[in-house]
């Protein structure tokens, strides 16, 4: 244990499944601090990680104390103060995603870590997601030719129970879902594309939870109930601020010249993602994503009419941690980075640029859907982060 990372968690909330997954004593890495001002928080920490867990004051405290790497899990608004904090003191840090919900505090982070030389990873576990990866090799083996286009549906099952009864649903504190959400999937399409969005055009709106006008200052007992909160109108406490979208899309003209679109919808049935992938030489399309009966199914055979198997089925075996598995390859990760440095599937210069693209596509949405152009990150940051951060 003497060799483990020792990492200090701030937040320990909807995502402190990375913070158990990253404590693994004798195993490379181990959570020793939390900095989390909830005493429920600090009770559950305690019980999950361990009685001899420091519970930090303040996130100084943490930062001051003996810890080698910092995971950054709180709210999303929180991220730019506490991600700069750390780097200038020098730690490795993880933020979760989204990294910040501005383009320019995004680029604060990256400059930050650049200028301090401190080792900066972002929590975009969707790169870990076994049939992320899969779509991945296949375009890479050249299944379906040259991408030429990307579609990904987004239906957010249970969107009403997660993101508008608590500070999600305020636009303060995310700038809005299609940014906050759609952070995972438009860093994937830029994935599967290889390359980032140049122009977005958004629309969407608050057309379902806005009629809801049973509000809350706490969470109900049973504020996820797949059973009591359906159909999406029977929903009741919300959050008082709602002023996020529930339907949202995007339309993209990336830098390479692939098109793509984004629609993520929070009142489905179903909870899911749905990528389509076309090349010069076929497509490709998941079926579930993280469940256990996913698959990816392949037509590049020749032209023909309905053909629901493909040519070609590739089944998706999950992993045992969060997000099929994805949970424990990021964390596995960043462990490896922040001890060894190196090159790394995920990319800081990445979540800035999907948070780029879902930023000017909020504003389009909001602004009768105009076209917007989206700048590039510095060329020396963007060349700093694409030698591995050396």
């Amino acid at each position: 244990m003497r060799n483990d990372l020792r990492i200090g968690v701030a937040g320990y909330g909807l995502r402190r499944s990375l913070a158990r997954e990253a404590h693994r004593p004798g195993n490379g890495s181990r959570v020793v601090a939390l900095y989390d001002p909830d005493p429920a928080a600090q009770r559950q920490a305690r019980a999950e990680i361990g009685p001899e867990l420091r519970l930090a004051a303040d996130f100084d405290t943490l930062l001051n104390g003996d810890v080698d790497a910092v995971m950054i899990l709180t709210p999303d608004h929180t991220h730019v103060d506490l991600a700069v904090a750390a780097l200038r003191a020098g730690r490795a840090t993880l933020v979760e995603k989204p990294l910040a919900i501005t383009v320019e505090d995004c680029d604060l982070i990256l400059r930050t870590a650049h200028e301090h030389r401190a080792r900066l990873y972002v929590g975009h576990n969707m790169r870990h997601m076994p049939v992320v990866r899969a779509m991945r090799q296949l375009i890479t083996d050249g299944a379906i030719g040259e991408v030429r286009a990307v579609w990904c549906r987004h239906f957010v099952g249970h969107g009403g129970d997660y993101y508008f009864k608590d500070w999600h649903a305020d636009r303060r504190n995310t700038t809005g879902l299609l940014l906050q959400k759609g952070a995972h999937d438009i860093d994937v399409i830029h994935w599967l594309a290889g390359s980032r969005t140049a122009l977005v055009t958004g629309m969407g709106g608050l057309t379902v939870y806005g009629q809801v006008t049973d509000r809350s200052e706490g969470l109900p007992q049973d504020w996820f109930s797949p059973e009591a909160n359906w159909p999406p109108l029977a929903q009741r406490g919300l959050n008082p601020v709602v002023d996020v979208e529930d339907l949202s899309m995007m339309q993209m003209r990336l830098e390479n010249g692939v098109y793509a679109s984004y629609e993520q919808c929070h009142f489905t049935p179903d909870y899911w993602r749905n990528y389509t992938v076309i090349g010069t030489a076929g497509r490709l399309e998941n079926f579930g994503d993280h469940g256990e009966k996913a698959v990816i199914r392949v037509w590049n055979g020749g032209r023909r009419g309905y053909d629901p198997e493909g040519d070609l089925q590739v089944p998706i075996t999950a992993g045992v941690s969060g997000h099929g598995g994805a949970d424990e390859g990021l964390v596995s990760e960043f462990v490896r980075f922040a001890v060894e440095g190196g090159m790394t599937d995920t990319s800081p210069v990445a979540a800035r640029d999907s948070i780029a693209a879902g930023v000017h596509a909020t504003e389009s949405l909001r602004d009768g859907s105009t076209p917007r152009q989206v700048p590039p990150v510095s060329p020396e940051l963007a060349a700093y982060f694409a030698a591995g951060q050396v």
